[in-house]
């Protein structure tokens, strides 16, 4: 089994057609794998990664940013310490993005997020990002009267209008050299109560839930309503959005790895070779430390 074959089965194509329901959140694939071999696998992608991502860093052409959006307890840390671990720190930055400050609130939507890209050669990752401008501010509507935006711009096209600006600056940033990639990381209902049990009972994780958590479980119909609308209307080919199941953390693990190798190897990335006066100076450098020695 190669970490390729679990790269595209999640990617949301063709997000007219796109139906939440139609997403497993326990699939694995109907692959016949068992922890160990996804261990296995994972670790092989983890140490392609790294080599990637040095030949991302050392080209300085291509940023890319990734993006995890989810219901509470999916599994978002998670994925980042496992994918990532074997990336050098040097050329990865992660970005959580929390309740908004009364500075982020006086600027437009999408500032705080656009302050903290990812520079070229660099990964960003953003655990939850603007997207929670069409999520929780959707589904909570009095969010949105914080943002003290003009009251004759926000009309019931609001949300189209957010979902047609993220798509225009999305294509101005695949235009720039960003590739971007966003993970939804797709936990049951049930799964979501197991893993809230678990952080309740076991100490020390109690620092992992919020009373809140509850009152947001609640909201669970209008989420999925809003995830729904989310993908179906910013899923485009310069920044696809991929529906991962996360019932199961390990195959969770598999595929956002299995993408983001698989988007990495169609860069061509290749460690700048010396040529020209760069050569030069290499030569030059050369018989330097030779008769140095």
């Amino acid at each position: 089994m190669k970490l390729s074959s679990f790269a595209k089965p999640y990617r949301v194509d063709d997000p007219e057609s796109f139906r939440l329901n139609q997403y497993d959140p326990g699939d694995t694939g109907h692959l016949d794998i068992n922890k160990k071999a996804a261990k296995e696998l994972l670790a092989e992608g983890v140490e392609r990664l790294s080599d990637l991502q040095e030949r991302l860093y050392a080209q300085d052409r291509w940023a890319v940013l990734l993006i995890f959006q989810a219901m509470d307890a999916a599994g978002k840390d998670s994925v980042i310490e496992h994918v990532m671990k074997g990336v050098n720190p040097q050329g990865c930055q992660v970005h959580a993005f929390k309740q908004p400050s009364e500075e982020e609130l006086d600027h437009d939507f999408m500032w705080r997020t656009t302050c903290r890209l990812p520079e070229r050669g660099r990964i960003g990752i953003f655990n939850r990002s603007y997207y929670e401008e069409v999520l929780v501010v959707r589904v909570h509507p009095e969010i949105l009267g914080k943002e003290k935006i003009p009251p004759k711009l926000v009309t019931k096209d609001i949300w189209k209008e957010r979902f047609k600006d993220i798509r225009a600056f999305e294509r101005y940033l695949a235009r720039n050299g960003t590739v971007i990639l966003k993970f939804f990381l797709h936990v049951s209902k049930e799964e979501q109560r197991r893993r809230f049990l678990e952080r309740i009972e076991d100490p020390s994780k109690n620092w992992k839930f919020a009373i809140g958590d509850i009152a947001e479980r609640e909201l669970w119909d209008k989420y999925m309503a809003a995830y729904e609308d989310m993908i179906r209307n910013t899923s485009r080919p310069e920044a696809p959005w991929h529906v991962v199941p996360a019932d199961n953390k390990w195959f969770t693990r598999l595929v956002v790895a299995a993408e983001l190798v698989d988007a990495l190897d169609h860069l061509n990335l290749k460690f700048p070779s010396g040529r020209g006066a760069a050569r030069q100076d290499l030569e030059k450098a050369r018989k330097i430390l030779r008769k140095s020695g």
